[in-house]
């Protein structure tokens, strides 16, 4: 009898896609929105629970075929969480909050001691690449190709033929205007308070370059690298754009349903720059340009009268 051949039906298509989204949810900040919404503290153990989810995830993708492609996802995020609950335990110490955390502190300590902390969760999650991807280009720690072509997208006005050395630039400036015009309509900054903020400019721009890293690193860098060969390049970036987004629904700037919308949008864009220049130099750099903004809005609230 002859075979037919039947429509792709792989544990790709039937499960690794699914699980892929189920795993992100579960860790991502969307049960710390849930609480909130319902006026619900978000409990202590909540970080351990997440963990805990985490290692189980790892565990059952190392063990059952059907979702081995998820293995190396499973692992870093692990490797993610696990250095977030130490951070968070450090940063809680009596000694770290008497040196960082006070009220008294200066606009310069009190970042330092926050990126830090979060410096030394990008290092882990760069160590758990390395020993799973083996070579820095393999999770896109490289420069990358700053004129590789970009795939068009109709409803961005992005053609057939066009170069990231082009829209790299295009997508930078509109995220920092995008983040700059209602951060001025929120401060409403005076000259006085610009004045008074401006010796503060050096520091902001070397904290956007760190948190630009930084959060490359452990939200795009680790789920793109780890994603793309298993769910395909449209699932990875919706992915990654969601959870990128929902991180910043609470303490974002803005926060809330517009908090998510724009950074989400901007880790779409970010990712897709990463997968398609192969690198890391333009999603660092067009995730910097409105993270100056950010940082400058925190320097103008510090010195305001």
């Amino acid at each position: 009898m002859d075979t037919v051949c039947a429509p792709d039906v792989t544990p790709r298509h039937q499960l690794v896609v699914p699980a892929a989204w189920v795993a992100m949810l579960a860790v991502s900040e969307l049960p710390e929105i849930l609480l909130a919404t319902a006026t619900v503290h978000a409990p202590d153990w909540l970080l351990w629970a997440k963990i805990g989810f985490l290692a189980a995830f790892a565990g059952l993708a190392l063990w059952w075929r059907a979702l081995r492609r998820l293995r190396s996802y499973g692992l870093v995020l692990l490797a993610f969480f696990l250095a977030l609950k130490m951070s968070a335990w450090v940063g809680s110490t009596a000694w770290w909050q008497d040196r960082f955390a006070r009220p008294d502190v200066s606009f310069v300590r009190g970042f330092a001691g926050l990126f830090l902390l979060d410096t030394g969760v990008a290092l882990v999650v760069i160590a758990a690449l390395c020993a799973l991807k083996r070579r820095p280009r393999n999770f896109f720690l490289t420069r990358g190709r700053l004129d590789a072509p970009i795939a068009p997208v109709a409803w961005l006005g992005i053609k057939a033929g066009e170069s990231w050395r082009a829209f790299g630039w295009i997508f930078a400036g509109a995220a920092g205007v995008c983040v700059l015009f209602p951060t001025v309509i929120a401060i409403a900054p005076s000259a006085t308070m610009i004045a008074r903020a401006a010796p503060l400019l050096p520091v902001v721009l070397l904290l956007a370059a760190i948190n630009a890293f930084n959060e490359e690193i452990y939200f795009r860098s680790s789920l793109l690298s780890t994603l793309n060969d298993a769910l395909g390049k449209g699932q990875t970036l919706l992915l990654s754009a969601v959870f990128f987004g929902l991180a910043h629904y609470l303490n974002g700037s803005p926060p809330g349903v517009p908090g998510v919308l724009m950074t989400g949008f901007l880790a779409w864009l970010i990712g897709k720059s990463m997968l398609e220049t192969g690198g890391f130099l333009w999603p660092w750099f067009i995730h910097f340009v409105p993270d100056v903004v950010v940082f400058a809005s925190y320097a103008l609230l510090r010195v305001q009268p």
